[in-house]
C-alpha cells in the first residue's frame, strides 16, 4: 500500500485521544495483533507497552506531546516528543499494523524531526531501541540514526513496560544530527 503524506493530518494527542492510543500502541507491539506488521515485540516482550496514565502524563506535560496521524479521522500511527534542551526524544514509536511497509512510518518519523527541529530549535533527535532489535535498528540507521554503544537496563520487574521472555535486554541509544 502506497501511503503519501496527503493521506494524512498530524495533530497533537489530547485526553480524548488516550484509550485509541494504548489500543494503538498494543496492537503495533505486542500479543497476536503485532504479528501483522514488522514491529512486533511479542517474542521478547508479553503484557502491556503503555497505560493510559503514563499517555496522559506525555499529554499534559509541559515539555512533552504525542503526535499523531491521522486518516479519516482515524488515529493509525503516534510518537512521542519530549525537549531535552538542544536535543529531542522520539519514543513510543507506533504504526498501525495494517498499514506498515507503505512509507507512513518513515513519513511520521520525517515530521516529529521537522517539528523536533521548527518548534524547539534542537540539533539532535535521540530514541532508545531494545538492543536486539537488529531490524528496527537497522530501519532507523536507514534514515541517519547512528549507534552510540550507550546502553541502559530494561526495567525488570516493572511490569507497566511488559513481562520480558529473556534475561538480555536493553536499551541503546540511538541520535541523529537534525538540520
Amino acid at each position: 500500500m502506497d501511503t503519501t503524506a496527503t493521506e494524512f493530518s498530524f495533530l497533537d494527542a489530547t485526553e480524548a485521544d488516550v484509550d485509541a492510543l494504548v489500543a494503538l500502541v498494543q496492537s503495533a507491539y505486542r500479543g497476536d495483533s503485532s504479528r501483522a506488521g514488522w514491529t512486533t515485540e511479542a517474542d521478547i516482550l508479553e503484557g502491556q507497552r503503555t497505560d493510559p496514565e503514563g499517555l496522559l502524563e506525555i499529554i499534559k506535560g509541559r515539555d512533552t506531546r504525542m503526535l499523531t496521524a491521522r486518516r479519516d479521522g482515524r488515529i493509525v500511527a503516534c510518537c512521542q516528543l519530549e525537549h531535552r534542551g538542544s536535543s529531542a526524544y522520539f519514543g513510543m514509536f507506533a504504526v498501525d499494523p495494517a498499514v506498515q511497509g507503505g512509507g507512513l512510518g518513515r513519513t511520521v518519523l520525517e515530521e516529529a524531526e521537522r517539528q523536533a527541529g521548527s518548534d524547539w530549535g534542537v540539533t539532535e533527535m535521540h530514541m532508545t531501541v531494545i538492543s536486539v532489535r537488529d531490524d528496527l535498528i537497522a530501519w532507523y540507521e536507514r534514515r541517519g540514526y547512528r549507534r552510540t554503544g550507550r546502553m541502559t537496563p530494561f526495567p525488570y520487574g516493572d511490569d507497566r513496560f511488559g513481562v520480558p521472555q529473556r534475561d538480555d535486554l536493553q536499551f541503546e541509544l540511538l541520535v541523529k544530527p537534525l538540520g
